[in-house]
């Protein structure tokens, strides 16, 4: 269980949230991180805070998002990040550019695009140019229909990542879902 921190980024590279994860493994899909309970993870400048809740993380390979997906009890099941495609800058360190947009899947099945009122302000107010603008566009119309259809990653497959977390905070082995 190798320890890695996320970093996200805001345009230009304004540090916004950092979390501290542990690896878990690797797919076809990219590298899956783990949030057991507490995940600390903090805001820019602002006092650190501990998730309630266990999650795993998809660090896709050049891909313009990241996928969070929740325990089953939390009402958010998928977050999908749009985000520039995330750099390993060490082993233990990748980042990427939040780019406001994110798709999120209720429990319900209820699919949604949100903060796009703060993705068309930041826009202006940090000079996005507009390659940035039209990648982000470009993801969540070919990500939206994947996430409402639950094709993987956005299926069953976090679930299972969910479980080997959960086993590793168990202290058990858990079974392996790399392929």
């Amino acid at each position: 269980m190798r320890p890695v921190t996320v970093q996200y980024l805001k345009y230009p590279d304004r540090p916004h949230w950092r979390l501290d994860l542990i690896q878990l493994g690797e797919d076809e899909y990219g590298t899956w991180l783990g949030g057991p309970v507490p995940t600390v993870a903090q805001r820019g400048s602002e006092p650190p805070i501990s998730f309630p809740t266990p999650f795993v993380q998809l660090i896709p390979r050049d891909a313009w998002w990241a996928l969070i997906v929740n325990d089953p009890w939390y009402h958010i099941g998928v977050y999908v990040d749009i985000a520039s495609p995330a750099v390993w800058v060490r082993p233990d360190l990748v980042t990427m550019l939040d780019l406001d947009l994110d798709i999120v899947r209720r429990q319900d099945g209820t699919v949604e695009v949100v903060d796009e009122d703060e993705f068309l302000d930041h826009q202006v107010r940090y000079g996005y140019p507009p390659d940035l603008v039209a990648k982000a566009l470009e993801s969540v119309a070919l990500l939206r229909p994947e996430v409402e259809a639950g094709r993987e990653p956005f299926g069953e497959l976090g679930g299972l990542w969910m479980a080997k977390l959960k086993a590793l905070a168990a202290g058990t082995t858990g079974r392996d879902v790399s392929h």
